[in-house]
């Protein structure tokens, strides 16, 4: 088994309560459910070593005059 990185965490207390919430409906603990979203998120940016995820999404641009 993988021994994990133990660190402190300082996050804002309403965030976290919304974490916590959100962790409650996907059935995991806050801890796994921080885990599982910057694991997810560093999949996206395709920096996960190992992993051949979908490429990059590129950033969004701002609607102009034109494209309307």
């Amino acid at each position: 088994m993988v021994a994990k990185k133990s660190f402190p965490l300082r996050i804002d207390p309403k965030l976290y309560e919304v974490l916590e919430r959100w962790a409650a409906d996907e059935f995991r603990s806050v801890n796994a459910h921080i885990e599982y979203l910057l694991r997810e998120a560093v999949r996206r940016a395709g920096r996960l070593p190992g992993d051949r995820a979908q490429s990059p999404e590129p950033p969004a641009r701002p609607q102009t005059e034109s494209d309307a």
